[in-house]
């Protein structure tokens, strides 16, 4: 009888065993599988870099100075000496109008100037007072201005070196005053204008460079630089204009071109993060970066300011200390706070 109670004392305690071990090893398969559940993933230790702060600005390339050739009346067109897409030089005629008028005009001119001449020499050996001799010398004065006015507006000559844009009269045409016969841009050198933010108005200075690009020749850069500033900010905007000029000297820049025109503005000491790093949150246009606790492998949701895009990498203004660890993969699985496992590749 002894034995037998002993024999299922026995058989008890292993099977109090058995359960223990049982239970422990559902609980550790429990943990490894909770543990293998975690999200895997990449993260990378960012630093403070220097950055340079560039803008890139859109803008249209325009003329340096345009300018409608036209005569101040109504006239008929007697020569036509140029076309449209011409380069010509100042001083060059452009065209001629009828010269009746003109031709009276200089025949008057003469007359007043022989009579001006006469009538000094009788002024200077007293014979004519000093009153009839003014008039007739304000009589020349005034029929030469008229000259001098109906031969620019006869002869039409351009007043700048530049490039034919519009020619909207032929040879023989009535000039109708409706539109200029010519309209002349100058190319060499060209300008644009750009809006920089207000935040930005003691960073620009005229004489400053800039770099532009246009679509029409792609991977070529243009030099440029800040010629005037202008002094009042737009209040709906908050931007003031900026007017750039570049030297074009190949004439290879046209108006009406598009093109980005980058602006420095110094270098600031940041963090950099990868940009493979920043989570947009749907709907807003914060954005966020997942940040790696070591201490308990968790992760931080962390809004950020961000800067300046250098290459792959953006400038971080706020939100991030150097030296903490941004998730840059796996972040699809993630929310602040969970235990994530890292990625050893």
């Amino acid at each position: 009888m002894k034995n037998i109670k002993l024999t299922i004392a026995f058989a008890a305690a292993v099977l109090t065993l058995a359960g223990c071990n049982l239970f422990s090893s559902k609980k550790a398969d429990s943990a490894a599988q909770q543990t293998v559940s975690d999200p895997l993933v990449s993260v990378t230790t960012v630093h403070r870099q220097s950055v340079e702060q560039k803008k890139v600005y859109t803008s249209t390339v325009q003329a340096n100075v345009i300018n409608n050739i036209a005569p101040q009346s109504v006239g008929r067109i007697l020569q036509i000496n140029t076309e449209v897409g011409e380069f010509v030089t100042k001083g060059q005629v452009l065209a001629v109008m009828d010269a009746n008028t003109l031709i009276q005009a200089k025949l008057k001119m003469k007359n007043d100037s022989t009579e001006l001449t006469r009538l000094k020499a009788l002024h200077e050996a007293g014979a004519l007072s000093q009153s009839d001799y003014d008039n007739v010398k304000l009589a020349y004065e005034v029929s030469k201005r008229n000259y001098d006015n109906l031969l620019e507006n006869t002869v039409l000559k351009s007043p700048i070196d530049g490039v034919i844009t519009a020619r909207n009269y032929d040879k023989g045409d009535m000039y109708s005053m409706s539109m200029p016969l010519f309209t002349v841009q100058q190319i060499v050198p060209v300008k644009l204008y750009i809006g920089v933010s207000e935040s930005e108005y003691t960073k620009v200075k005229p004489g400053q460079k800039v770099t532009l690009t246009v679509e029409a020749f792609p991977g070529t850069t243009f030099d440029g630089e800040v010629i005037r500033l202008y002094p009042i900010i737009d209040a709906s905007t908050h931007t003031f204009k900026v007017e750039i000029r570049v030297a074009n000297r190949y004439k290879t820049l046209r108006p009406g071109m598009f093109a980005k025109v980058t602006l420095t503005f110094g270098t600031n000491n940041s963090i950099v993060v990868p940009d493979n790093a920043i989570v947009k949150q749907a709907g807003t246009g914060d954005r966020f970066v997942y940040v790696y606790n070591p201490a308990d492998s968790t992760v931080d949701f962390r809004k950020v300011v961000l800067g300046v895009q250098k290459g792959t990498e953006v400038e971080i203004l706020e939100g991030l200390s150097d030296g903490e660890q941004v998730v840059t993969a796996g972040q699809i699985r993630l929310k602040d706070e969970i235990k994530v496992r890292l990625n050893e590749e």
